[in-house]
């Protein structure tokens, strides 16, 4: 019955022509949307649609939900799922959007903690993502992201590769895949280059992948992902193995999407 009723509410979206203020928000704010060819551009509108009708937006310290808002924050998401089935977000409720940096309230020392002087150090961030949601956000790292793909930092594909991540129950840097043999090399390759980027962080070397990817196999995924739509190219250049495998599971060519941008730009 609920799933019927998904369907209903996703048909009534669809139904709807796709807003030409979207259209322009899309064209204005979202980098990516440029490198699309028309079918896909069709598809992602047709998904930012349903996310838009599905998901439930809130601002917080003050920050009013708008449709710029709603658009580049769906368009982002579902970008990573052009190619996976929609229902991969099933799980997410809402989305709480804040207008700048965060930070983590410190735990409480435990019982067996009785100094003064213990104080856990709050932590900043641009982006936490839950198994069964919510997803928060902030909206200036959003915007930053969406519109400079080129420094390779992207919190919506960070946090929604998260939410990938963790459709098997865990957070291990493996969303469930499409068959044993891409689980095999899957595990060989985010192994050898988990260790690499971990191994030349230790020793201060410069990365491709943000060092922070070298925290564990969960944020290897997550940062992995952004660069493997944010910077495709290079990544098929220096990483090849890691980028094919990356390929196979979102479905999607990005470097050949970026050379088809690069090549419209240069006419």
């Amino acid at each position: 019955m609920f799933r019927w009723l998904d369907d209903v509410r996703r048909r009534e979206a669809l139904n709807k022509p796709f807003p030409a203020e979207w259209r322009g928000i899309l064209r204005r704010m979202v980098t990516h949307y440029a490198w699309l060819d028309t079918g896909e551009a069709a598809r992602l509108e047709q998904l930012v649609q349903v996310f838009v009708a599905e998901k439930k937006f809130e601002g917080c310290n003050g920050l009013e939900i708008t449709d710029e808002i709603r658009v580049v924050v769906a368009a982002e998401a579902c970008l990573l799922i052009m190619g996976l089935p929609h229902d991969l977000y099933r799980r997410l409720a809402t989305i709480l959007v804040y207008p700048s940096t965060v930070f983590t309230p410190p735990e409480r020392p435990g019982v067996f903690i009785r100094s003064p002087l213990f104080e856990q150090e709050q932590i900043a961030i641009s982006g936490q993502a839950f198994a069964r949601g919510p997803v928060i956000l902030v909206w200036d790292a959003v915007k930053r992201g969406a519109r400079h793909p080129e420094t390779g930092h992207n919190v919506v594909y960070h946090e929604f590769a998260h939410l990938l991540d963790m459709l098997d129950g865990v957070a291990d840097g493996a969303p469930p895949l499409h068959s044993r043999s891409q689980y095999r090399t899957w595990a060989a390759v985010f192994s050898e280059e988990f260790q690499r980027l971990r191994n030349d962080s230790e020793q201060g070397k410069k990365t491709f992948l943000d060092p922070y990817g070298a925290t564990n196999e969960a944020e290897f995924f997550a940062v992995a992902t952004e660069f493997f739509f944010d910077k495709p190219i290079e990544m098929q250049k220096d990483h090849r193995a890691l980028y094919d495998v990356l390929a196979g599971y979102y479905m999607q060519d990005t470097a050949e999407r970026e050379r088809r941008s690069l090549e419209t730009l240069e006419q």
